[in-house]
């Protein structure tokens, strides 16, 4: 009964989502200085919270790297007001859930809990991240689970040359090139727990924060239990909006050499220029599935289920949402069939450059990427991400209701353009992480 419960919950959002208009039903306020975005649904007694604030990685800037992130781990550890076991007892009690996240420019907060406890909930993401207590013992735990996490993913051959391939691609002060992996660690492990706190202190605040509520909403409860909540706090910052990224002079082809994996990573990309919100985005997005998203994009036709030659071959565009972003096919090869691997990757890449896409493969990928999107928005936690990505994409909420439409009018001319304006190959990084043959290790790349 209760899978069926959600069963019909679930779809009567998705009859809401493709019978009617988002936008009208969205209800958006300030409240003590948060951009509020309500979205009530039909769906029964859920409410799931999904929101955001600057102060994620990039906001370091030459200070220690890591604090940003050690900041978002203090935040569950703990208020001034109580500790970590009375705050999971208190959700642990009503079935709810509250979680932090830390990525390039934003802390992210993630709540879900049925409609009673909405005060509760609100009133405890409010007190963590108003007031996380900042004990020395928790803060000496989390610069090692910090470090260890981070020491695991440098046996991940998928990390390793992603990692990399922003230190290729984005020069020196773009918030998406990242400190290398050694720095970072020794960036954690050197971190002062006084520098957390300054760091809390200076970008923790409600400007810029915005916070979406969807689901079995009593909207007039939510902003009073907000408005108790956040009333009194200040301060905050906007969003690192950085100049276009420049040409670096890191080499080509980089090799990653790790020893004793069954495979390589590789990543052959670009930067590319765009932004989310920018004009010609959606047109190259199209164009870069119909390249190489699932099974169905022609690279996984041909490199893997023609030629045999990958584990998985996909193409895509991301780290873009603030600032221009990336392009990139991302691999996985054999060490025996990498070099045959990445020729039959670029033959495709060179196919798809210059003669672009077809009307057939246009409309069928518009018809997919308008059903997935559809599809996406169906959960609560669907709908309260979509709404919170088009607003940090400097959309309005409209959007959700626009992009099915944006998608469906585009042209075969104005793709093709698209990939030729955007897009080039001769100018590409190649990355390869793993057991690459003949490689070795490489000399560590500067910060």
């Amino acid at each position: 009964m209760k899978h069926l419960t959600l069963l019909t919950s679930v779809l009567g959002l998705l009859t809401t989502v493709l019978t009617a208009q988002i936008a009208s039903h969205v209800v958006r306020t300030k409240i003590a200085g948060l951009d509020v975005i309500a979205y009530p649904t039909g769906v029964k007694d859920v409410v799931t919270f999904h929101g955001s604030l600057p102060a994620g990685d990039a906001f370091a800037g030459d200070d220690n790297p890591a604090i940003p992130s050690l900041v978002g781990m203090m935040l569950d550890q703990g208020t001034t007001k109580q500790d970590k076991f009375a705050i999971a007892q208190k959700l642990e009690s009503v079935g709810a859930t509250i979680s932090f996240s830390v990525d390039t420019q934003t802390a992210g907060i993630s709540a879900k809990c049925l409609k009673k406890d909405v005060p509760l909930v609100a009133g405890l993401i409010a007190e963590q991240l108003r007031s996380p207590a900042f004990s020395p013992e928790e803060f000496a735990k989390v610069k090692k689970q910090f470090v260890g996490g981070l020491k695991r993913r440098l046996e991940n051959t998928d990390f390793r040359a992603g990692d990399q391939f922003t230190r290729a691609v984005y020069p020196v002060g773009h918030p998406n090139r990242q400190p290398t992996p050694e720095d970072l660690i020794a960036a954690a492990e050197s971190a002062k727990l006084e520098d957390a706190k300054a760091f809390h202190a200076k970008y923790y605040g409600p400007a810029h924060f915005t916070l979406v509520a969807v689901g079995d909403l009593d909207v007039p409860q939510l902003q009073a239990a907000l408005g108790t909540s956040f009333t009194g706090w200040t301060g905050g910052t906007d969003v690192i909006h950085p100049a276009k990224a420049i040409a670096t002079d890191a080499p080509k082809d980089q090799n990653v050499f790790m020893a004793d994996k069954t495979s390589v990573s590789v990543i052959l990309g670009q930067s590319s220029g765009l932004r989310y919100s920018d004009p010609d985005y959606q047109a190259l997005k199209v164009g870069t599935a119909i390249l190489g998203s699932g099974f169905t994009g022609r690279l996984m036709a041909n490199v893997r289920d023609k030629e045999g030659l990958t584990y998985g071959i996909g193409s895509r565009m991301g780290n873009d949402t603030f600032s221009d972003g990336d392009w990139r096919i991302s691999s996985t090869f054999a060490p025996a069939l990498l070099e045959k691997g990445i020729a039959s990757a670029k033959r495709q890449l060179t196919l798809w450059r210059n003669q672009g896409v077809t009307d057939a493969e246009l409309a069928k990928r518009k018809g997919d990427l308008v059903g997935s999107f559809k599809v996406g928005l169906a959960t609560t936690d669907g709908m309260a991400g979509a709404l919170l990505a088009a607003v940090n994409r400097g959309l309005d909420v409209t959007w959700l209701d626009e992009y099915p439409k944006k998608i469906e009018s585009l042209t075969t001319v104005e793709v093709n353009a698209a990939i030729r304006k955007y897009v080039k190959p001769e100018t590409m990084f190649l990355i390869k992480a793993g057991t690459v043959p003949g490689g070795a290790a490489p000399t560590p790349a500067k910060n």
